[in-house]
């Protein structure tokens, strides 16, 4: 490594471009892996690294870490799942927190772990680009700082935690642009302050768009949830126990598709046939569809009582969008006074990620399916792309931890 360094900066000392640069690019080698985005899975790795004496640089876009979670979260948000879930490697939530923080108490946990692994990432830092240099046997990552400043670093590891929420996907529907009212993703969206006594379409109907109903009716809004596929709605709590962590008990005795028939079979019974109000389920169970496709159930918190007395209503998918109007796939037209875009995020790896062996350039998710995603080509790390939440990001955080104190022992 110091050998092609100093190559490296003798080439660039005799270069006669290099020469006339005013302010030739920063190069910067990095002895340790270089991490890109400093949310829950960049701080994970960058833990787990650190407990095993690996120094890492991590490099973030925002001004903080957990951008995601300090700017793009709406104010009501809890986790859904029980705190021991969701927790980091080598540091559990506080004993007085409940069993689903808040999402303040959620990022207090996050700078505390950041402060207590002295995890200083650096910030206002884009990655631009990325890709493995065959010749030096580097990967080459060249940033902006500030807007303004390109750097470029080079180092042996890269780990990619940008996640599967970087980007807000913004539906193709008809007439979006001409609608009068407000439209605002959920990304945007706070509390339901601002919607008092107005008529709002809803759409999407993941955890996201169903507690953003609940939360307008709370304030006096009358909510339209649009809900174009099947969905499962299951309840928060089952027999006084997360559904979560009754799944993962169960399904340490028993086959997947027992537990889903279980989980159904209560559900019906606490929540009644949700089909009836246009909610109808998909033909795999809940957790066989989510280990199939990484789609998640809906953990009820509320909406669904809101719906069976009608202060939520259903509707089909959207056709298109007028003026001040809905138009639905049954023919039914309706007025509105905004719009919530309920869609999720998307990665936005292939953007910036020169590589197309480790990761779809379509969706920007490792090739490779859960458990075997996290690992690709040349040093190449991928954390927090599980569609397992925090639980899968820890996962992967401690193997990608174990696999390179391997190969610095080797």
């Amino acid at each position: 490594m110091d050998d092609y360094w100093k190559e490296l900066q003798g080439k660039r000392l005799h270069d006669p471009l290099s020469k006339n640069q005013v302010s030739p690019i920063p190069h910067i080698l990095v002895q340790g892996p270089l991490i890109v985005g400093a949310g829950p899975s960049g701080l994970a790795v960058a833990a787990c690294l650190k407990q095993k004496g690996i120094q890492s640089l991590i490099l973030e876009r925002a001004e903080c870490i957990a951008s995601l979670w300090q700017f793009k979260t709406y104010d009501r948000l809890r986790l859904h799942l029980p705190k021991q879930f969701c927790q980091l490697p080598f540091m559990p939530f506080p004993s007085h927190f409940p069993t689903y923080p808040t999402k303040q108490q959620f990022l207090s946990y996050l700078k505390a772990y950041a402060d207590y692994f002295k995890l200083k990432p650096v910030f206002n830092c884009t990655v631009i680009r990325a890709e493995w240099d065959e010749g030096c046997g580097f990967w080459k990552v060249k940033s902006v700082r500030d807007q303004k400043v390109v750097v470029e670093y080079f180092c042996k590891w890269l780990i990619v935690a940008t996640g599967e929420n970087a980007e807000e996907i913004i539906p193709q529907i008809e007439g979006l642009e001409i609608f009068e009212g407000p439209v605002v993703h959920t990304s945007s969206y706070k509390t339901g302050e601002e919607f008092h006594g107005k008529k709002v379409l809803v759409i999407g109907c993941g955890n996201s768009g169903m507690e953003v109903c609940l939360d307008l009716c709370n304030f006096n809004a009358s909510p339209y949830l649009v809900v174009r596929n099947s969905v499962h709605i299951l309840p928060h709590e089952i027999l006084g126990r997360s559904t979560f962590g009754l799944s993962m008990c169960l399904l340490r005795w028993l086959p997947m598709r027992i537990v889903d028939h279980f989980l159904l079979l209560l559900s019906r019974l606490m929540l009644g046939d949700t089909s009836k109000l246009g909610l109808h389920r998909p033909k795999f169970g809940p957790l066989q569809l989510k280990n199939l496709s990484g789609k998640t159930p809906v953990l009820d918190v509320g909406t669904f009582a809101k719906i069976k007395t009608g202060k939520i209503k259903v509707r089909s998918g959207v056709t298109r969008l007028t003026h001040r109007a809905a138009e639905f796939v049954d023919g039914s037209v309706e007025n509105f006074d905004a719009v919530i875009l309920a869609t999720g995020y998307k990665s936005n790896v292939p953007s910036w990620l020169k590589e197309r062996h480790m990761f779809d350039e379509k969706d920007g998710m490792p090739r490779k399916e859960f458990p075997n995603g996290w690992k690709g080509e040349y040093g190449l790390y991928a954390v927090g792309f599980t569609k397992r939440g925090l639980l899968g990001a820890s996962i992967d955080a401690k193997r990608i931890a174990d696999d390179i104190e391997l190969c610095l022992e080797n």
